[in-house]
């Protein structure tokens, strides 16, 4: 008996003031009974007098006080239960004998009070109280039969109801026992289930993708901050359709039996993708995932790129110094007249020598972060200054590039950069060109946007086409066999850094590339875009 509390037992304060509300209700009816008899009153021998004035009175008074005890004191839970139970056990026997014992019924009284005692106290305890209940019952009808005249039979009736006593306060204890275990245990699940939705919750307001969960009507049911962010609303409440028509007809398409994802464009012209999935709530509800496809893809980009800097930069003395030795042996060799066969052997090597400096020179490039040094540029005389020495290089008449550029315009750029990045875009066009006059043309043009200008770059060539429009921005893709295919690549990162912008336009023939860059306030400005932009 002593294992049941042993484990799982703690003071339940609440039951307890429940069973001791019945008791303060049972001693007041007691009580009322008296002021106001009636027939019961007469078939129990329960006459007023002074007496049972005094024993109910007592009774409700200790009901009273046991009340508040439980109620505004609760400590030595032990001792108050035993209290209220001895109360029931020294009056309800007394009462038991006055009214004639236990032909009474009054004893069944004590069952009531017993179980609910079971219920909330200890193993050891429950048995006393059934011990107690037991005592009191046969020396109370022991008593009647030797002074009151009782059936001498009764006792055996008293014997019956004792053995009930025991038998309800070990069924109620076992069964409080195991409410006990189940209540302790539903509370520790409901806390384990309680920190469980706060981390869910954490987690999901924490993740770099968006999540939405859509009712199959198209109400949104509940939305993270990202989802928000990534779709450039204050707020996704309402209908999908209403903020996010896109991401909506995906949905629909995909409850049709489409595919499960769908592309599409959010705040800022970001690419977005979106996944649906089902889940197994009985609302039907559609789980969707949100998730910023450019991102991703420059991450990934940005961890291509650093892996292949360590690796070069590791690797380029190694390669520069065999290099260096066959580009000086070929050079030597050049003195040399051996024939037409030898110099176009020696051409090759030279030129496939000079190819993997290049590559190199691009790939180590990646790798230096070199803040721009940005100043207000004159890109009349700048241009004129740069088509020359393009042209003198390229072994190329003046009248290959046309220049249209209005005098006093000016860009923001880093010199060396906006430099390099024409040296790409313009040497590429002439390798595509007719390379007649005007075949490369370099035109300003000012943007709807205050502040911002663009240079376009235009060759009467083929044109990019459109199979390869996506692509050639990614580094080391190149269409040409001696590119390194980092040029355009770091041409429009060395945009980026500068505050503005490298694209290519759609349509029309030839290439057709526009580099933008802001002519306002230099300083402040790019720095802004440029922390923005990484």
């Amino acid at each position: 008996m002593q294992g049941w509390l042993t484990t799982t037992w703690e003071p339940n304060w609440r039951s307890f003031r429940y069973f001791v509300l019945y008791r303060l209700l049972l001693g007041g009816l007691c009580l009322l009974g008296l002021v106001f008899p009636g027939e019961w009153n007469v078939r129990l021998n329960l006459l007023p007098s002074v007496l049972l004035y005094t024993l109910v009175g007592a009774y409700f008074a200790a009901m009273v006080s046991g009340y508040f005890l439980a109620r505004f004191w609760q400590q030595h839970f032990n001792f108050q239960l035993s209290f209220q139970v001895l109360a029931d056990v020294l009056v309800i026997s007394v009462l038991m004998f006055i009214a004639g014992g236990v032909s009474s019924g009054l004893g069944l009284v004590l069952l009531i009070s017993l179980a609910a005692a079971s219920l909330v106290g200890q193993g050891r305890l429950v048995l006393f109280y059934a011990a107690l209940a037991t005592l009191a019952a046969l020396m109370s009808q022991s008593f009647g039969i030797l002074y009151r005249g009782f059936d001498p039979g009764s006792i055996v009736q008293a014997g019956f109801l004792s053995a009930g006593y025991f038998a309800t306060a070990i069924l109620a204890r076992l069964l409080g026992q195991r409410i006990m275990i189940n209540e302790d245990l539903a509370r520790r699940r409901g806390i384990a289930l309680d920190n469980q939705i706060r981390i869910n919750q954490r987690v999901v307001e924490r993740m770099q993708d968006g999540v939405l969960i859509v009712a199959p009507d198209g109400q949104v049911v509940r939305y993270n901050p990202m989802a928000a962010r990534l779709l450039g609303l204050p707020s996704v409440a309402g209908q999908l359709v209403d903020n996010a028509p896109t991401l909506a007809a995906g949905l629909a398409h995909w409850l049709a039996g489409g595919d499960d994802s769908v592309l599409f464009f959010g705040a800022g012209n970001s690419e977005l993708g979106a996944r649906f999935e089902s889940t197994a709530s009985s609302d039907g509800d559609v789980l969707i995932f949100v998730e910023d496809v450019g991102r991703i893809k420059e991450q990934a980009k940005q961890l291509k790129l650093a892996a292949l800097g360590r690796l070069t930069a590791s690797i380029a003395h190694e390669i520069r110094n065999p290099l260096s030795a066959i580009s000086h042996a070929s050079e030597l060799l050049q003195e040399e007249r051996r024939g037409e066969i030898f110099e176009r052997l020696l051409r090759i090597i030279g030129d496939n020598t000079a190819r993997l400096d290049r590559i190199v020179s691009d790939v180590l490039e990646l790798g230096r972060q070199n803040q721009a040094q940005v100043e207000i540029i004159a890109l009349r005389e700048f241009l004129g200054n740069f088509a020359v020495e393009l042209l003198a290089n390229e072994n190329l008449p003046a009248s290959t590039i046309a220049l249209d550029v209005p005098p006093g315009k000016m860009i923001c750029f880093d010199r060396s950069h906006l430099h390099q990045v024409l040296w790409n875009l313009v040497g590429n066009a002439l390798r595509h060109a007719s390379r007649g006059p005007g075949s490369v043309r370099i035109v300003f043009a000012g943007e709807d946007v205050p502040g911002r200008v663009e240079l376009h770059v235009i060759d009467d060539g083929p044109g990019v086409p459109e199979a390869l429009r996506d692509q050639i921005f990614e580094p080391f893709f190149t269409t040409h066999t001696l590119g390194t295919g980092l040029g355009l690549f770091i041409a429009r990162e060395l945009c980026v850094a500068n505050g503005g912008a490298l694209v290519l336009r759609a349509g029309g023939g030839g290439g057709h590339f526009i580099v933008s860059g802001r002519s306002d306030t230099c300083q402040s400005a790019v720095a802004n875009d440029a922390l923005a932009a990484s």
